[in-house]
């Protein structure tokens, strides 16, 4: 008993040890003050803490200036971002010089990214100049946190608004975990995505508040292995794998999982996104379950003619291979009649598309809740609500029937 407390006593004394021994460099010490521009102090405070293991950079509570910064690794160790104020970034494009980005993590491994504090991106101004909608190959506006190749890391507590254009962009990083992040713009703000991930691997969202003018979760090409649960969804455009296939040298997506998430008013629910006209591709082992929808439009979507606002070529059909898809539970209402939209490819037919346990109502008038389903035979299984749903529409894709 006395050689077992001993080895706890021991162990707990390394713990104190260890997280004492970090250092913490605060802006302040650096000239950093609230209501002005600490740029120079936040580069000097984490060029210093970088080089010292164990560190952490504190911005302390305050509403602080910050132009465009890139925080880079590697470092002596494992680092932390503690916020715990409010960073506004600038509201003129023009003062980013050019920069697809405001505040970019880069190279780092270790990396805590935490403190309850605010990104605020000022993105009015540059909305209004968004000219997305309209132009097929459009200048990328300012992302308000990038994360580029950081591995074993995790982001928390913080939020992030009114970006210019996507919130939170994820791009060749491994294991990284993002947890209890609230990410807020207006409904009709343009290509504000919640948190858009790339070419990953391993990555988690747990308990995120997203409501944003886009997507409040996309997942592009060459990402594998992304789990998000306890998403809340709305406004915005859903949760979406793709958009995929508009460029060349794309990668497989794999391994995607959207667990246990409520969607509110959003213009589509969960969705898989192809380009027609596309090249190669592939992307497969992708479920939905446990989902709540409220007045969502196109609550279940597979949109392999994704051509928004006719930027596109419809001459082919897409030759991105979906495969393995799962869409089990979820239940609430639809704003639109056809609540389950499964438009594949006639050049590579979706497959292996599992349809189980599906109850959306439809509100407005005109009937129930009907579905659309074309290249694709799913299998359907369990509760299907209205259960004119698959029996009268589905049953024209030839779909196999599971007890």
């Amino acid at each position: 008993m006395g050689k077992n407390l001993s080895i706890i006593t021991i162990s707990f004394l390394l713990l104190l040890a260890s997280t004492s021994a970090g250092q913490v460099f605060d802006v302040k010490s650096y000239g950093g003050k609230p209501n002005a521009d600490i740029t120079q102090a936040l580069t000097k405070a984490w060029k210093a803490a970088c080089a010292v293991a164990g560190s952490k950079v504190v911005i302390s509570t305050g509403t602080y200036k910050l132009g465009v910064v890139t925080l880079l690794g590697p470092c002596k160790g494992a680092i932390e971002f503690n916020l715990q104020g409010t960073l506004q970034a600038p509201s003129n494009v023009a003062s980013f010089n050019g920069k697809d980005f405001w505040v970019s993590f880069q190279r780092i491994d270790s990396l805590t990214v935490s403190g309850g504090g605010v990104f605020d991106g000022k993105g009015q101004m540059a909305w209004q100049n968004n000219n997305c909608a309209k132009k097929y190959s459009c200048k990328t506006l300012p992302i308000n946190i990038r994360f580029d190749f950081v591995t074993n890391s995790i982001v928390r507590n913080i939020k992030s608004k009114d970006s210019k254009f996507f919130h939170i962009n994820v791009m060749g990083c491994k294991n990284l975990q993002i947890q209890h992040v609230t990410i807020t713009a207006p409904g009709d703000s343009p290509n504000t995505d919640g948190i858009h991930i790339g070419r990953s691997s391993k990555i988690t969202i747990t308990n995120a508040n997203i409501g944003t003018g886009d997507d409040c979760i996309s997942i592009g090409d060459g990402t594998q292995d992304v789990t998000a649960n306890q998403v809340t969804c709305g406004p915005g455009h859903g949760i979406s794998v793709g958009s995929l296939g508009r460029y060349q040298n794309e990668q497989p997506v794999s391994g995607i999982r959207v667990i246990g998430s409520t969607l509110s008013s959003t213009h589509n629910g969960v969705r898989i996104k192809t380009w027609p006209s596309s090249l190669p591709g592939s992307a497969s082992d992708m479920h939905f379950e446990n989902i709540i929808m409220n007045n969502v439009a196109n609550p279940i979507l597979i949109d392999q003619g994704y051509c928004p606002n006719s930027q596109c070529s419809n001459k082919s059909p897409s030759k991105v291979k979906i495969s393995n898809v799962s869409f089990k539970n979820i239940r609430g209402t639809s704003s639109t009649k056809e609540a389950v939209k499964l438009i594949c490819s006639n050049s590579v037919p979706c497959q292996q598309v599992v349809v189980a346990d599906i109850d959306l109502v439809y509100k407005g008038a005109g009937g129930s809740t009907t579905s659309t389903c074309v290249n694709v035979k799913p299998t359907v299984s369990g509760k299907q609500n209205p259960p004119a749903l698959y029996q009268e529409t589905i049953i024209k894709c030839l779909p196999s029937y599971s007890n």
